[in-house]
């Protein structure tokens, strides 16, 4: 769950809970966004997992839900929840990443004219929020860098808008920007960050909340840099 993008205290929730129909009701968790502790007992040694990677499958996070679920209300036993478990872990994303591109291409042209941009904006804004979403969710995987991904595409981003608007294609700048980089904008991170913080966990909020502003420093830092050559 919490690679997938589920709040700290979901995490801990489902974990105590889980425990708890297993017969271990004094299970203890402690959750922040790269590490899990978990213990059955005041007594026994904490078990420590790390997050070495996130991202973000809302399907993953309902399926675990779904099989904490059943297993509180004896639907299903341990070694079946367990089988269950397994596969979500092993599954592959639920939507591809052709599709991922598409949907994000499809978000930049419809948010070009949301921001009162023309529709000969939103083409080319369609064209550069594609491209812009599948550099950075490409240079992720290749640099391991969320931050240096983001940057780099934003910097893209920025200069096919220029590109587009000098060659014709597009009439405002600004408009075919904003709209394209908002399939970057970590709205899913700044939302769990707010909900951790309301639910207690400071930690992990502020944590958030900082990775949230890192990203969109480096989204805003790429735009700037390619309008500060071009303009």
């Amino acid at each position: 769950m919490l690679q997938n993008g589920a709040e700290t205290y979901r995490v801990e929730d489902t974990m105590t809970r889980m425990a708890a129909s297993l017969g271990f009701p004094g299970a203890h968790s402690y959750v922040t966004p790269t590490v899990i502790m978990f213990t059955t007992s005041r007594t026994e040694q904490p078990k420590l997992f790390r997050i070495a990677e996130r991202t973000t499958d809302l399907q993953k996070v309902a399926e675990v839900n779904d099989i904490s679920r059943r297993l509180s209300q004896r639907q299903i036993t341990s070694a079946q929840a367990r089988e269950r478990l397994a596969l979500v872990d092993d599954a592959a994303h639920a939507y591809p990443a052709w599709l991922q591109i598409v949907a994000a291409a499809l978000a930049g042209g419809c948010f070009t004219i949301m921001f009162k941009g023309s529709f000969s904006d939103a083409l080319p804004a369609l064209l550069v929020s594609g491209l812009g979403y599948a550099a950075a969710a490409y240079l992720q995987r290749l640099v391991q860098i969320k931050f240096f991904a983001e940057l780099t595409a934003s910097s893209l981003i920025g200069l096919l808008s220029f590109l587009f608007v000098q060659a014709g294609i597009g009439v405002e700048t600004d408009k075919i920007i904003i709209g394209s980089v908002m399939p970057l904008v970590p709205g899913l991170l700044i939302t769990n960050a707010v909900r951790d913080l309301m639910a207690g966990h400071l930690i992990s909020g502020l944590s958030k909340g900082a990775e949230a502003f890192l990203t969109a420093f480096a989204i805003g830092t790429g735009i700037g840099l390619v309008l500060s050559f071009v303009s």
